[in-house]
């Protein structure tokens, strides 16, 4: 393998992982069912389709906009870091403490919110992706969102199946491990951030 593939690809896990653990699909699959109770199973599906699909919408356009917002308002990366590193930070531990809370199920063939914004594509993903393409660039970040996005499609469609196979345990255990790595990556771009900001 050529240096510039190895590279290529030890970018796309790293970003691929960061990704995977921001959106955190099977912690959402026990607050799905429970949003779509009352939802046929066609009605579900529906729902799993139109949701992923606006939530990936919803990614990229803050993934291709993020570094010119910046710019017009005078904010830096190092800045973006440091905010956006305590919002993470803060998004995790809520989770990790709490757990999303007073969400009403929803009634219609959409469930646009909170499926899709911001349970799927939320604070998290939305700093994560940003961050990355001053990192590893565009093309890298594209790709693990659509594998990402993917595997959350087929988390969230076949969410009853998941669900009985690791149990409503496992899926609790394999939320709050992805809130403490999305805490951990919280911190990491605050100390970056605050690095960054020193040297400059």
């Amino acid at each position: 393998m050529s240096p510039e593939v190895s590279s290529f690809f030890n970018d796309f896990i790293l970003s691929f992982t960061a990704v995977f653990v921001a959106i955190d699909a099977i912690g959402i699959v026990p607050i799905f069912l429970s949003l779509t109770q009352n939802l046929s199973r066609e009605e579900r599906f529906a729902t799993v389709k139109t949701s992923v699909m606006v939530a990936f919408i919803v990614a990229m356009i803050f993934l291709f906009t993020g570094s010119h917002v910046f710019k017009l308002m005078g904010i830096s990366v190092s800045d973006f870091k440091i905010a956006g590193g305590i919002v993470i930070l803060l998004v995790a531990l809520s989770d990790l403490l709490k757990g999303p809370q007073g969400m009403t199920p929803v009634t219609g063939s959409t469930g646009i919110v909170p499926l899709a914004v911001p349970l799927i594509t939320g604070p998290g993903v939305i700093t994560t992706v940003v961050l990355q393409t001053s990192t590893v660039g565009y093309l890298v970040v594209v790709l693990s969102l659509i594998a990402n996005f993917l595997l959350a499609w087929l988390f969230l469609s076949r969410a009853q199946k998941v669900s009985d196979l690791i149990g409503k345990d496992g899926t609790v255990i394999v939320s709050k491990v992805a809130a403490l790595l999305l805490c951990a990556l919280g911190i990491a771009m605050i100390r970056t951030g605050i690095m960054e900001f020193i040297k400059r």
